[in-house]
């Protein structure tokens, strides 16, 4: 059985960056806290607890002396100001392409333009993205586009980690209804290499597999696209979750995952993999 692995499949830079913070962060400090968990993968955040991360519901539940971790998917504008107010310590973990989108939508706001984001509602990063601006418009398919009336002037950015087809689709309809429509193209980079990615390798392998948390909306949308492409598409969290009958007369299996799935699930799932094929 020949297994194939995408070559950016995993950790995003942002996503690697804020784990290796917050590991550092426990390190030096004892404990470092988060509103929130600073990913969308069970075992990662059960890894960090040991090392001192703690999550916690408010900035009213960490103590004086310990450090607040901003995460990469961003953080509200209040809370930053409330965690300066607090004089806590604050370590910044925000995603520097999170950071360039706060900036973009900002400025279609400035220009008078009604904002709107395309992104999975109650998703932390839109949650983010849509703080910084007055009462954006949050568009997650094509139905909610074509519920909304006409405007004259609007600005458009994307989550990070949106799939493109989704994009140019919603898109296609705000054009047709918004008379001065600017659009920045915010899906970052890393997602649309491992999007490509999973594009082309699932058409070409029997069995395709996306390693990552079902909360993680990145992961389960990578699974959606291998779908659209090879019916035998499976998303697993670890090697646990794999069948051994997925891979029965099998020649080629092609392996993914998640940008908030980490080196050392993927190698476990890919060596599991192996061991079937024995």
């Amino acid at each position: 059985m020949k297994i194939l692995v995408a070559k950016d499949a995993g950790y995003c830079f942002g996503v690697r960056d804020a784990v290796n913070l917050a590991k550092k962060s426990g390190d030096d400090f004892q404990e470092v806290y988060m509103l929130g968990d600073i990913v969308h993968n069970e075992r990662v955040v059960e890894d960090l607890s040991k090392t001192g991360s703690k999550v916690v519901a408010s900035l009213d539940d960490i103590p004086e002396d310990k450090p607040v971790l901003f995460r990469a998917h961003g953080t509200n504008p209040e809370i930053w100001k409330e965690a300066q107010k607090k004089k806590l310590n604050i370590i910044d973990a925000t995603c520097p392409l999170v950071t360039e989108i706060h900036e973009e939508i900002k400025m279609l706001e400035s220009e008078n333009r009604k904002t709107i984001i395309i992104g999975d509602h109650g998703h932390d990063e839109v949650v983010g993205i849509a703080a910084q601006v007055k009462k954006p418009i949050i568009i997650s398919n094509v139905e909610e586009a074509k519920a909304l009336g006409r405007m004259r002037k609007a600005g458009v950015v994307s989550q990070s980690t949106q799939m493109i087809e989704n994009v140019q689709e919603i898109m296609s309809i705000l054009m047709s209804k918004v008379f001065d429509l600017r659009f920045v193209n915010t899906i970052c980079y890393p997602t649309r290499k491992n999007h490509e990615q999973i594009k082309e390798l699932s058409k070409i392998v029997d069995v395709m597999i996306i390693i990552g948390s079902f909360t993680s909306a990145n992961s389960k949308r990578l699974t959606q696209l291998a779908k659209q492409r090879n019916e035998n598409s499976y998303q697993v969290v670890d090697e646990l979750d794999l069948k051994s009958e997925w891979f029965e007369g099998v020649d080629k299996v092609g392996i993914s995952a998640g940008a908030s799935t980490p080196d050392n699930i993927i190698q476990s799932v890919t060596k599991h993999i192996k061991n079937l094929s024995n």
